[in-house]
């Protein structure tokens, strides 16, 4: 029986070396994953931005709005 558990306890740690190396993995991969969307965070604000700025404004300011016909 002692063979066995020593099987066992071998199989266990040999399982459990595979998972922390593959947590690490996946941790690298998140982390890396997290920058680029800050990356692509920054990017589409500044997008944003310059499309506001090209765009004109549809509305017309109060200065240039003609007065209603009841006036």
């Amino acid at each position: 029986m002692n063979e066995e558990y020593c099987h066992r306890l071998e199989q266990l740690e040999t399982r459990l070396a595979f998972q922390d190396d593959t947590i690490d993995q996946l941790n690298q991969e998140i982390t890396a994953q997290g920058a680029e969307i800050a990356r692509l965070k920054t990017q589409l604000s500044l997008l944003v931005k310059k499309f506001k700025e090209l765009q004109p404004s549809q509305i017309a300011s109060q200065a240039e709005e003609t007065p209603p016909p009841h006036y």
